[in-house]
C-alpha cells in the first residue's frame, strides 16, 4: 500500500466567523480546493506563532502559504520566522504554493521587493493576463493555456520586483506581477484561487463595517461578480498539478 502523502498549510490569517460557520475554517476551504482522498493535510496557525518542528518539514510533499491581513514587508517575529522556513524549504527543494500574502512573502524571502500597492487595493473579481510563452504546454496549466483567467483579488500590497531566477507567468492592468514561478518548486499567485463569491462578499462587508472602505467601493467590488465567476476549476487544476505532479516534464 502506498504511503499516505502529507501536505502542510501555513495559515497566516485567523478564521472569520463566516468561514468557521460555513466551512469549519479556512483549513477546509483550502483542502476542498487542493486535497484528494487519502492525503493528510496539516495546518499551523503561523499568525499566532504556531510552527512545525524543523525536523518534521521533510515528511511533507508540499506546502501552502495562505493570504493574510498583515503586510509581507513587516518585521514581526512570525513573519521573519516564516521567511526563514521558506529559505529552508527552498534548500530542501520542496514544493511551495504561495497565495496572496504567501506570494508576496516568497518574493521577499527570495530577494524580491514588496510594498504597498501603487494603484491601490483590490477587492473584487479580477482578470489577469497569462504570459503564454512563459507557460509551457507541459507546465501546470495542461495542454490548453488560456490568454486570461479570472480570479478573486483581495489585497493592498504588491510585488514590485521579482526575485532573481523568477519567471513572470501573469500580469494585469493593475499589477505587474500577478503570478510567477521559481524553478519548479515555487508557484506564487497574487489572487485567491480558494475563494468564492460568498467569501469575497463576507470580506467586503466586514471591511466596510470596519470603516476601511467606502460604500461605493464596496458596491463596485461586488458588481464585478454580478455576471462572472472566478475560473476556480482551472485554478484548482493549476495548483494541484504544481503540488502533486512530478517535475520531470517541466521546463
Amino acid at each position: 500500500m502506498a504511503e499516505q502523502k502529507k501536505y502542510l498549510l501555513f495559515l497566516a490569517t485567523p478564521d472569520s466567523e463566516f468561514a468557521k460557520k460555513t466551512y469549519g475554517g479556512y483549513h477546509n476551504v483550502f483542502v476542498s480546493l487542493l486535497g484528494d482522498e487519502g492525503e493528510q493535510w496539516d495546518s499551523f496557525r503561523v499568525v499566532d506563532g504556531e510552527f512545525p518542528e524543523e525536523k518534521d518539514l521533510e515528511k511533507y510533499e508540499g506546502f501552502v502559504i495562505s493570504g493574510s491581513s498583515h503586510d509581507a514587508f513587516q518585521d514581526t517575529d512570525w513573519i521573519l520566522k516564516l521567511c526563514d522556513i521558506i529559505k529552508k524549504l527552498d534548500d530542501m527543494n520542496k514544493k511551495v504554493l504561495g497565495i496572496c500574502f504567501g506570494h508576496q512573502l516568497i518574493a521577499r524571502a527570495k530577494g524580491g521587493k514588496v510594498a504597498r500597492a501603487r494603484k491601490g487595493p483590490e477587492l473584487c473579481l479580477g482578470n489577469i493576463t497569462i504570459v503564454k510563452e512563459a507557460v509551457m504546454p507541459e507546465n501546470y496549466f495542461g495542454e490548453e493555456v488560456p490568454a486570461n483567467l479570472r480570479i478573486i483579488k483581495c489585497h493592498q500590497d504588491e510585488v514590485l520586483e521579482l526575485p532573481e531566477n523568477a519567471k513572470l507567468l501573469a500580469y494585469s492592468s493593475m499589477y505587474e506581477v500577478e503570478m510567477y514561478s521559481i524553478k519548479d518548486n515555487f508557484l506564487c499567485i497574487q489572487g485567491h484561487p480558494e475563494y468564492n463569491r460568498d467569501i469575497l462578499f463576507d470580506i467586503i462587508d466586514r471591511v466596510l463595517a470596519g470603516g476601511h472602505i467606502k460604500q461605493n467601493f464596496a458596491e463596485t467590488s461586488k458588481a464585478t461578480m454580478e455576471k462572472n465567476e472566478a475560473d476556480r476549476k482551472f485554478w484548482q487544476k493549476i495548483c494541484k498539478n504544481f503540488l502533486k505532479r512530478q517535475p520531470s516534464l517541466l521546463v
